[in-house]
Parts: structure tokens; sequence; C-alpha cells
């Protein structure tokens, strides 16, 4: 693989899905994308940068983003985040209109398991009946297929999934587990690319983008928090891995004294400056 090969590649997927790839990361490239090269009959990267230059690849060129997003999840990964959900979502239900339901997203939800973790809270905690729904999006579309069925493996649930939960919300299908219907029937799964407007999926409670921001220049970060601040709701929260941070970026969103990787919007006429 050719420099300008590497270059070509790295600019059409950052364009694409903000991801930004290193010149150290050549041979990520030529192990994910091995498969796809067999699949199209082409003999090596720099052939695929080739027929990628034709426009009229676009299908081509979204299986290339695809096969190089990093789609790592787990069942209430890092704990804490989900601790602090249980405490705030009994005051954010207290707080909306009759009939209002809480929304909750999962932004960049690959395979699912970080909005089964929030369902799984929902059927536990004391809303008064109130209603929530859960949104999961990804860019990829193999990942988002693969949450819609809800089916894991014995490794993905052992990976914090508690025993008592496992045994309530799932069921044993073909040597995998798999989510009942009615924790599936709490989330639904969508294709969204944070790049794009997010104005059309509304305003949200709560929102979890986690581990997708380090994937990203600091442009590119500041873009999708001031996007997500725009719909997170005026007393929501948004949460964010613990090596992420709002800090120089946005004045629109502010930490949550106490806790790490957990952000509210700014109060009106106090926005911070970022940078």
């Amino acid at each position: 693989m050719n420099r300008d090969s590497f270059a070509f590649i790295a600019g059409l997927v950052k364009d694409r899905s903000g991801l930004v790839l290193t010149t150290d990361q050549g041979y990520m490239l030529e192990t994910r994308l091995g498969p796809l090269l067999k699949r199209e009959g082409l003999a090596d990267i720099d052939a695929l940068a080739l027929r990628l230059k034709d426009p009229r690849m676009a299908g081509l060129a979204a299986a290339v983003t695809e096969a190089l997003t990093t789609n790592e999840s787990s069942f209430f990964r890092d704990g804490k985040p989900f601790e602090h959900l249980r405490r705030v979502l009994p005051g954010l239900a207290a707080t909306r209109a009759p009939g209002v339901p809480l929304r909750i997203w999962s932004a960049a939800c690959s395979t699912g398991q970080e909005a089964y973790s929030i369902g799984m809270i929902l059927t536990e905690l004391p809303l008064g009946g109130r209603r929530a729904e859960i949104l999961g999006t990804d860019i990829a579309q193999e990942v988002l297929a693969r949450a819609r069925h809800g089916s894991f493996t014995q490794f993905e649930v052992q990976r914090g999934l508690p025993a008592r939960l496992l045994v309530k919300h799932f069921r044993q299908e073909e040597g995998r587990w798999r989510a009942t219907p009615e924790l599936r029937a709490m989330a639904r799964f969508e294709h969204v690319n944070l790049l794009s407007d997010l104005r059309p999926l509304g305003r949200f409670d709560v929102i979890f983008c986690r581990n997708v921001l380090i994937y990203f220049d600091t442009q590119t970060k500041a873009r999708v928090l001031d996007a997500m601040a725009a719909q997170l709701a005026p007393d929501g929260v948004l949460y964010l891995g613990g090596a992420e941070t709002v800090l120089g970026l946005t004045g629109r969103l502010v930490p949550v004294p106490g806790e790490r990787g957990v952000y509210a919007k700014a109060k009106a006429g106090v926005v911070a400056l970022a940078g």
C-alpha cells in the first residue's frame, strides 16, 4: 500500500464518519479490509483506492467506512455511568408532563449492549408509569442488524452482565443468548451518522456517546458535542467515556460536579467559553 492510497482512504473515511486514521494504522487497514478486497476481487489496497475514486462507488465507500469503524461494546460498560443513570432517571421522570416519554439515545451503539443495559435498568426503576423510549444509532449497518436481533455469545454476556439479569432478560437460542421480546421492544435501532443533521432525531433526556469522540479530531469532537447539546433537554444528561471531555471543545456543556464523564447543559446566559 503506497502513501497516496492510504491518504486517500483515510480522507474518505474521515469525511464520511469523522474517524481519524494515522499512518501507523496501515496494518489495521490491510487486516480489516482484507475480506472486502477478496469479495471485490481486488489485489490490494492500492487497487481499492483506485476504484474508490470512481464517484459511482458510493456503496463501496460505505462498506470501507463500516469495515474500519471500531465496534467495541459490552453490557454495563465501566459501571459508574449506569449507577448514575439509576439515580437520575426517577427525577427526570417526575418533572416531565403527563404522557411525555423519557427519551434516551445510545449514540454509536454498536451491537446494542449499551441500549439493552439501559432497558434493563428501566425495568427496575420506579418511574410512576412513565413510558421510555431508547434509540440506538450507529453508522454501521451490520452491527445494527445484530443489535436489532439482540443475540449474544456466551463471551459477550459474560462481559458485564450480572447472572440475575441474564436469567431474567435473556433466553438461550441456538447456542447464544437472545434478549427477550419484551427487552427488544424497549429499544429501536437506526442508521445515523453523527456528522449528519441530528435535529430530526428530536430532543433527548439522556444521551450516551461513550468512547466515540476518542476517534475524532478536535474540530469534529466540537462539532458533534455542539450538535448533541442542541438535542439535549435543558435538565438532561450526557455521558461520555472516561478518557473523553467537553473541556476546551464546547461551551454548551459543563461537567456534573463529583461525576466523571457526566455532563449537563450550560445554563442560559452562563455558557462557558471553549478553548
